[in-house]
């Protein structure tokens, strides 16, 4: 079957495309022509007009021609309706629908500006919501920094030897290069990597992972980065006029309700009652 729409797709006219390939009819040819020959050429060449007015695949109300796609085939995939949200939000610049709708529109944006031919984009675009199902699918849950094998193999040790403190021997001089690490990186909002910065040390991550609580303050390596987190958070409160969102995104957290959560498990109280109080000194 053939589909036809206005030329220079960024959202909705990849995404259908992407939508029906997969769903619906994995032969489908796409055409795109200038908007004022579309109902022209869609009789001539015999294609299904869709994202332009007065068609059937189109936009209805606060939907987009992508949510009536799914509506219509009767697709029931629950990776659809969580991609259809973030397509709805790129498409009409809602982006409080999804958090991603703002990401998407940014690269559909940069892919259009840097590809003018229309089928090339549509070929890279349909790699782009391949990987967007794929996120969907298996991913939609996960945080980038639960993702890491030595993170989490850092939590297992940790619980397995915090209460084995029987060492006293001298410190380390990696301990002091290691802290040295954690700082810099802090102060410059890098993500922290247990892998990277074993190498940089020259040690073994496992062994990094065994040996960091002793010389730690008994805090593992996700535990101990927060808490130095949390600890420059303080200071600026105290001793800037930043915004709590700033500081939230200066000290390295992913969004300001996470910083919010920290920051009160730390301190007791939540950042705006903490710099009342003291501002109230």
């Amino acid at each position: 079957m053939k589909w036809i729409t206005r030329e220079r797709p960024k959202i909705d006219r990849i995404a259908c495309p992407w939508l029906i390939r997969k769903f619906i009819d994995s032969e489908a040819e796409f055409i795109y022509v200038p908007y004022d020959q579309v109902l022209e050429k869609a009789k001539k060449l015999n294609a299904v007009p869709f994202d332009i007015p007065d068609v059937e695949y189109t936009h209805y109300e606060e939907q987009c021609t992508f949510d009536y796609f799914v509506k219509k085939h009767e697709i029931k995939d629950p990776a659809l309706f969580i991609i259809a949200d973030i397509v709805r939000g790129a498409d009409t610049d809602r982006h409080e629908i999804a958090k991603e709708s703002a990401g998407l529109w940014a690269i559909s944006a940069g892919l259009s500006y840097n590809i003018t031919n229309d089928y090339k984009l549509l070929e890279t675009g349909i790699l782009l919501y391949d990987a967007l199902y794929s996120w969907a699918t298996h991913l939609y849950q996960q945080k980038h920094l639960q993702n890491s094998p030595f993170e989490n193999l850092l939590h297992e040790v940790y619980n397995k030897f915090l209460k084995d403190k029987k060492s006293n021997a001298k410190t380390p001089s990696w301990v002091k290069d290691l802290k040295e690490i954690i700082q810099d990186q802090i102060d410059a909002q890098f993500t922290l990597d247990l892998k990277k910065i074993s190498s940089e040390l020259d040690l073994n991550p496992s062994y990094l992972s065994r040996e960091f609580s002793k010389h730690f303050e008994d805090l593992n390596f996700g535990e101990y980065v927060r808490k130095q987190r949390i600890e420059k958070a303080i200071n600026l409160i105290e001793n800037s006029s930043y915004t709590l969102t700033e500081i939230a995104y200066m000290t390295g957290f992913s969004d300001q309700s996470h910083f919010t959560r920290i920051f009160k498990a730390h301190t007791g109280n939540n950042p705006s009652v903490y710099r009342r109080k003291i501002r109230k000194k």
